[in-house]
């Protein structure tokens, strides 16, 4: 896949987890791109190393999302959970 591939799945999958763990998040779109991005990348790691498969398969196929969402919703985890450290919540 191009790179403005993966951002535009960077972007919508992250849009999705943030839709899917509602919160105040510091950052707008550029911010949603690299967490929907590096959730992607970290889907498609987990989906290889734990089940074995080759999670992205192409831009619509519904793998290559649902890795992408998993991944964003990890990463948005850690991403609350470090900054709530590091501004004192």
């Amino acid at each position: 896949m191009g790179i403005v591939a993966w951002a535009l799945i960077g972007l919508l999958a992250g849009a999705i987890a943030k839709a899917l763990m509602p919160g105040k998040d510091p950052g707008g779109c550029l911010i949603t791109m690299l967490i929907g991005i590096s959730g992607g990348l970290l889907g498609g790691w987990l989906g290889k190393v734990i089940f074995g498969v080759h999670a992205i398969n192409g831009f619509f196929h519904p793998s290559t999302w649902m890795a992408a969402v998993i991944g964003s919703l990890i990463v948005l985890t850690l991403y609350r959970l470090v900054l709530g450290r590091k501004n004192g919540h």
